[in-house]
């Protein structure tokens, strides 16, 4: 392996969202909720602790529990009229970092060829390069609506091309998604939303996909994730590496997510964060509009993160220094995109806002960064 670059993204959430008042609206889960929280949503008032606290708390399966691999599974199944998971194809792992970095160390190898759509996690291209293998960037652009492109995928497969990081398939080449935010669409719960399919539910083998509790379900703090894939060996190959690296996660983790995946939850859960998702970006929507002289976005439909264009008479501003002078000045954090999405002047300008915050910091952050806007921009 080569040396793994700094994970500039990781580094400078971990430096600045410790300043003391910080307004957050950098933050890329759903506002967290607690053990309490998950109790009050449940439909079934009979049903006992999420945690069973007389049970041993031994290793546990290390595949993770049956429960709860049924449950990711269900999660998967409940969206689809494509092909269907079972527990045995999926693996829980420690988050979705967890998850990406494992399955990377285990079907990359020097000289392959992998496509990675960008921007995105750094860890997805620069892990991979660390392992030997050559990563081409296939680059979507706020111009096109940040839809890809598919010619141009065309272009960048070679014969050595092993994994697409992205929608798509075709070959034997392994397709391979980081679903962290699924299933936070915005009209999940409206009548008649179409809803794309899982990755991992599609008609083609060599699909895999990651997700966490940490994103759309509101659970980071419990560091639970998971590898799904419906291709056995790939799971199978996968689990024998992971003997390596970690045996199990937490059993009351386990249980805590088994919980919040219950029938009786789970969809409590999801219309509380979705509905926090729809509140929010409706501020965030608002904000942009009275500051257009500045910023422009592509609205997004799904997830918690926005990637907002700062330009002052259509010159980009020096994002980081935007960012730095913004948290000096107002306590208001958010995330500069050329330096935390790892190619210089890529992304000259743009900023990440993660806007599923709860309510009152992301409008008391916007409201800061508005009258900063009009002091410093305008």
């Amino acid at each position: 392996m080569s040396p793994i670059p700094v994970f500039d993204v990781e580094r400078w959430m971990d430096e600045y969202e410790k300043t003391l008042g910080v307004l957050n609206i950098a933050e890329t889960c759903v506002a967290s909720v607690s053990v309490h929280d998950l109790v009050s949503f449940c439909e079934d008032k009979t049903l006992s602790s999420p945690v069973d606290f007389p049970k041993k708390l031994t290793y546990g399966p290390i595949p993770g529990s049956q429960r709860l691999r049924e449950r990711i599974a269900a999660v998967y199944n409940n969206n689809s009229t494509l092909a269907t998971l079972g527990a045995d194809d999926v693996l829980v792992t420690q988050g979705t970092i967890g998850a990406n970095f494992l399955l990377l160390y285990t079907l990359v190898n020097p000289g392959d060829h992998i496509v990675c759509m960008y921007p995105t996690y750094q860890q997805l291209y620069d892990v991979t390069r660390s392992l030997g293998a050559e990563v081409s960037l296939w680059r979507l652009r706020e111009d096109n609506a940040w839809v890809p492109d598919l010619k141009e995928l065309e272009g960048l497969v070679k014969p050595n091309t092993k994994i697409r990081i992205f929608y798509a398939a075709s070959c034997d080449i392994i397709v391979f998604c980081d679903e962290v935010y699924r299933p936070l669409f915005h009209d999940l719960f409206e009548p008649g939303s179409a809803i794309p399919p899982s990755i991992a539910t599609m008609d083609y083998d060599n699909t895999i996909a990651t997700g966490s509790m940490s994103k759309a379900f509101a659970l980071a703090g419990i560091r639970v994730g998971w590898i799904a894939s419906r291709n056995k060996k790939i799971i199978q190959t996968i689990a024998s590496i992971r003997d390596y690296t970690t045996i199990s996660v937490s059993q009351v983790d386990d249980q805590i997510a088994s919980y919040a995946l219950s029938k009786t939850v789970v969809e409590p859960l999801l219309r509380r964060n979705i509905k926090l998702a729809n509140t929010n970006i409706a501020l965030l929507e608002a904000f942009i509009e009275n500051h257009k002289e500045v910023c422009s976005w592509v609205k997004p439909k799904a997830g918690t993160t926005a990637f907002v264009r700062i330009a002052i008479r259509g010159k980009p501003v020096d994002e980081v220094s935007f960012c730095q002078d913004v948290i000096a000045q107002t306590k208001v954090f958010f995330v500069p995109g050329s330096k935390c999405f790892g190619h210089g002047q890529d992304f000259a300008g743009y900023v990440r806002f993660g806007y599923v915050s709860d309510t009152d910091v992301l409008k008391r952050g916007l409201d800061a960064l508005g009258v900063y806007i009009q002091k410093h921009l305008v």
